[in-house]
C-alpha cells in the first residue's frame, strides 16, 4: 500500500511539481477542465440568480432592498475570504483547499435551494461565497503549479477566461429558462451536480500536494483582519453605488474598513509568520499588476451605466438589453480565449497591457457621447473596442499578478489578483456613480455621459501605468534564484 502510494504521488507531482523548464503533464488539460467546471459555478450562479431575484422577491414577499442581499452577501464573503483562501491553499495545501471549497459550494447551494426564508437563502448564499472564494484562489494557484510559466499558461487562462466570459452570459439566458420552466429553486440544484462530478474529478486527477511554503499556520489575526476589512470595503463601495460616494452611509463603512487594513498591516509588520509578507508587496511587478488590475476591472462598471441607458433612455426590455451584449460575450469568447495568449507570446506581457488599456480608455470615450438619435449603433463602436481591451487584459493581468511566483507562493499572489479585480468592479461602479450623480442628481442623459467621461479617464490612469510596467523575476522575501518569465516578459526590459 505504501508503495502503491508514493507511485501514485510521484505520478501526480509530474503535473504539478516540475522544475523549471518542465513541460505540460499528461493530465493537465484534465486538470484545466476540472478548474473551469469549479469556476464557471461561480460565475453563473452569480448571473443566474440575478435573473431569479425577481421571482424570489415574490415568493418571500420581500422589500427589495432586502431581496437583494441574496446577491450582495455572496458578493461581499467572496471578496472578503480570496485573500485568506489564497494563503491557506499555500499552508495547507492547494487541493485540499480546493476540494473543501466545492464540496462546500455544493452542500450550500443545496440548502439554498430548500430555504424555507429569505434569512436561510440569504446565510446559505453567504457560505456560497465564502466556498467561491476557495475555489477561486486555489483555482489560478493550481493553474500556475500545473503550466509553466510561457505559451502553455498563456492558452490556460485565455481559456478559462473566455468560457467564464461566455458562462456569465450563458448564465443569463439559463437562469431565465429554469426560472421560468422549473422556479427559482432549480437555479439553486443545478449547481449540485455540477459540483459532484467536479469534486470527483478533482480528486483523481489535480496532484496531492502538502503545504508549499515553510510556514506551518495560517496567520489568524491577518486573516480576521484583512477579511473583515475587506468585507466593509466591498460593502462600503456597494452601499455608494446607491446612496453616494460622499454620503454617511457609505463613509462610515469606509472608514471603518481604512482602519481594520491598517491594523492588519501593523499586524504583518510584526507577525513572524505573515499572512501576507509586506516585501511581496513591495514587489514592482505584483504592486503594478494589482493596481492595474484595480483600475481596468473598475472601469467595468461603466457597463453596468450602460443597461441603465439602454433601457431607461433607449426604452430596450430587460431581455434586449442582455442580447444587445452579445457581440461584447462573443469577442471575450473568441479574442480573449485565444487572442490574448497569441498576443502574449509574441509582443510580450506589457506591451498586451498597453493595447489593453489603450482600447479600454478609446472605447469608453467613444461611449461618453451617448448619441440617442443613433441608437444601438451609436454604443456597439465603443463596446466592441472596450470589450477587445478589457478580453485581452484580464488574462494577462492574471498572468502578471502569478509571473515568478515561487512555490508556496501561488496561492497569495492569486488571492491578490483576484482580489483586486473583486474590489475594482463595486469601486468603479460607485465613482462613475458619483461622478454622473454630481453633474446630473436626476442621472438622465447628461449624467450618463459624465459617468461615461469619468470611466476614460480611469482608463487613462491605467495607460499611464501600463507604459510604466516592469517586469521583476525574483521576490524580495523569497532566496535562491527563480527562472526568467519565458515569453509572458517583456524582452529587453532591465530587471
Amino acid at each position: 500500500m505504501t508503495g502503491n502510494m508514493h507511485q501514485t504521488r510521484s505520478e501526480h507531482d509530474q503535473d504539478q511539481e516540475q522544475p523549471a523548464g518542465r513541460t505540460v503533464g499528461p493530465h493537465a488539460r484534465l486538470i484545466l477542465a476540472v478548474v473551469i467546471a469549479a469556476a464557471f459555478l461561480d460565475v453563473v450562479d452569480f448571473s443566474v440568480v440575478q435573473v431569479a431575484l425577481p421571482t424570489i422577491q415574490r415568493e418571500f414577499l420581500a422589500p427589495l432592498a432586502e431581496s437583494q442581499w441574496v446577491t450582495g452577501v455572496y458578493g461581499l464573503t467572496l471578496a472578503g475570504f480570496l485573500m485568506v483562501s489564497g494563503r491557506a491553499g499555500d499552508v495547507y495545501g492547494q487541493k485540499r483547499l480546493f476540494l473543501f471549497g466545492i464540496v462546500l459550494f455544493t452542500v450550500s447551494s443545496l440548502s439554498a435551494g430548500l430555504a424555507p426564508s429569505l434569512l436561510s437563502l440569504v446565510v446559505s448564499r453567504a457560505i456560497q461565497g465564502i466556498a467561491a472564494a476557495m475555489t477561486t484562489a486555489t483555482a489560478s494557484a493550481i493553474l500556475a503549479a500545473t503550466f509553466p510559466e510561457g505559451k502553455e499558461r498563456n492558452r490556460a487562462f485565455g481559456v478559462l477566461v473566455s468560457i467564464l466570459s461566455a458562462g456569465f452570459a450563458a448564465g443569463s439566458i439559463a437562469g431565465g429558462i429554469l426560472t421560468a420552466a422549473f422556479g427559482w429553486r432549480s437555479v439553486m440544484f443545478v449547481n449540485v451536480p455540477i459540483g459532484a462530478v467536479a469534486t470527483i474529478l478533482a480528486q483523481r486527477f489535480i496532484a496531492q500536494n502538502g503545504p508549499r511554503t515553510t510556514s506551518k499556520r495560517l496567520d489568524i489575526p491577518g486573516a480576521v483582519t484583512v477579511t473583515a476589512g475587506l468585507i466593509l470595503l466591498v460593502y462600503a463601495f456597494t452601499i455608494a453605488a446607491t446612496d453616494g460616494l460622499f454620503t454617511m452611509q457609505a463613509a462610515l463603512p469606509l472608514g471603518l474598513s481604512a482602519l481594520t487594513l491598517a491594523a492588519f498591516l501593523a499586524i504583518e509588520y510584526r507577525s513572524k509568520a505573515p499572512l501576507m509578507p509586506l516585501a511581496f508587496l513591495r514587489r514592482r511587478t505584483t504592486l503594478t499588476a494589482n493596481v492595474l488590475s484595480l483600475v481596468v476591472s473598475s472601469s467595468a462598471g461603466a457597463l453596468i451605466v450602460l443597461t441603465v441607458y439602454l433601457q431607461g433612455i433607449l426604452g430596450y426590455s430587460p431581455l434586449d438589453a442582455g442580447l444587445a451584449f452579445l457581440p461584447a460575450a462573443a469577442i471575450f469568447f473568441f479574442v480573449g480565449g485565444w487572442g490574448s495568449s497569441w498576443l502574449m507570446n509574441r509582443l510580450g506581457l506589457k506591451r498586451v497591457l498597453v493595447i489593453s488599456t489603450a482600447f479600454v480608455t478609446l472605447g469608453l470615450a467613444m461611449l461618453a457621447p451617448l448619441p440617442v438619435a443613433a441608437g444601438y449603433l451609436g454604443i456597439l463602436p465603443g463596446t466592441i473596442l472596450w470589450s477587445l481591451g478589457a478580453s485581452i487584459g484580464f488574462p494577462a493581468l492574471a498572468i502578471a499578478g502569478l509571473s515568478g511566483t515561487k512555490p508556496g507562493e501561488e496561492g497569495l499572489a492569486s488571492g491578490l489578483i483576484q482580489t483586486s479585480q473583486r474590489l475594482g468592479f463595486p469601486l468603479g461602479l460607485s465613482l462613475v456613480l458619483t461622478v454622473a450623480s454630481t453633474f446630473d442628481p436626476q442621472l438622465g442623459l447628461t449624467g450618463f455621459r459624465y459617468a461615461f467621461l469619468g470611466a476614460a479617464v480611469l482608463g487613462a490612469v491605467g495607460l499611464g501605468i501600463a507604459l510604466r510596467f516592469r517586469s521583476e523575476s525574483v521576490p524580495a522575501f523569497v532566496d535562491g534564484p527563480t527562472h526568467e518569465f519565458g515569453s509572458v516578459g517583456e524582452p529587453g526590459d532591465p530587471e
